[in-house]
């Protein structure tokens, strides 16, 4: 992986960096000198931030900044979020004439906790675009038709809008274990895009809009072409669905969408807290005798640490 100053970006702060990145729901690295002993190229309060791709700011160069920049994207690469502290002998473990000792927060943000993969810029997938607008979702906005996305998509933060002539490689182009929605506004585009999805296999969720006849055609259709009846239990249809399997009268886009994304918020819930419960119990973030530790530096000494 690279990791070199190559990449790293003079035209914008940490800060300002910082702000986009999480604006956008991209993942990233914070990472902040938080002590320091003896002479070290910057002081505490020092902060950089770091991409697959790129640097924004400095904590002085050398070696030591180096190894940083590579475990910060080993931990994007392995998706660990949450915090850590890192100790560097600057005349041991990063081999830099100057000497003294550094501690590093380093804060993983592995971004968007849900990725919504919507396929249809009609009026449902309209009003789901806005009513996701405040959640901390990243949407990726599909329609085959030119000029399909209303003018205000372009100024929403965490939205990507992406004309997709051809639904193989719209789906082909999707993250893995994303939430999908195919709502378009033609059934045989939604046919194909629903057949490309299943063929993955790969997303964490997946509804289509229509009625109860629709999807039985539609499975129909999927079943003699291959798929199997676990795969196809899987897609939720009609979307919108409330708890015992009660679907509003309302036929509104807006009740649609509304349902909708409450279907969504609940099945992103409970992932949730699956994933929590098949985390290790206790204490969470920077162990307190590492903290004491960084806090300390006892006899002028480095921070234990591999050199």
């Amino acid at each position: 992986m690279t990791t070199g100053q190559a990449h790293l970006d003079p035209q914008q702060s940490w800060h300002a960096a910082l702000h986009r990145l999480q604006q956008q729901g991209e993942p990233h690295v914070l990472i902040t000198q938080v002590t320091s002993a003896g002479s070290t190229p910057r002081e505490p309060g020092a902060r950089m931030v770091v991409t697959a791709t790129h640097v924004y700011d400095t904590l002085g160069g050398g070696t030591f900044e180096w190894q940083a920049i590579a475990i910060a994207r080993e931990r994007l690469a392995a998706g660990e979020a949450g915090i850590s502290l890192e100790a560097f002998s600057l005349g041991g473990r990063s081999g830099q004439c100057c000497g003294g000792f550094v501690n590093l927060l380093i804060d993983v943000f592995p971004g968007a906790p849900v990725t919504l993969a919507l396929f249809g810029a009609g009026h449902v997938g309209r009003w789901i675009a806005n009513l996701a607008a405040p959640l901390p979702w990243k949407l990726l906005w599909h329609d085959s038709r030119v000029e399909a996305f209303p003018a205000q998509a372009a100024h929403q933060p965490r939205l990507e809008c992406r004309h997709a002539p051809r639904p193989e490689d719209a789906v082909a182009a999707l993250p893995a274990q994303v939430h999908a929605l195919v709502l378009t506004h033609d059934h045989g585009e939604d046919y194909q895009l629903l057949k490309a999805l299943l063929a993955r296999g790969d997303y964490a969720s997946l509804g289509l809009i229509g009625s109860a006849s629709k999807w039985a055609s539609f499975r129909s259709r999927l079943a003699r072409e291959g798929f199997s009846a676990a795969a196809l239990d899987r897609v939720r249809c009609p979307i919108g669905v409330g708890p015992n399997g009660h679907k509003s009268a309302d036929k509104t886009p807006y009740a649609i969408a509304l349902a909708t994304v409450a279907e969504l918020l609940f099945l992103t819930d409970i992932a949730a807290e699956a994933a929590d419960s098949a985390a290790p119990s206790g204490a969470r973030g920077v162990a307190p005798q590492a903290l004491r530790q960084a806090l300390s530096f006892p006899n002028d000494s480095p921070i234990t640490s591999a050199d």
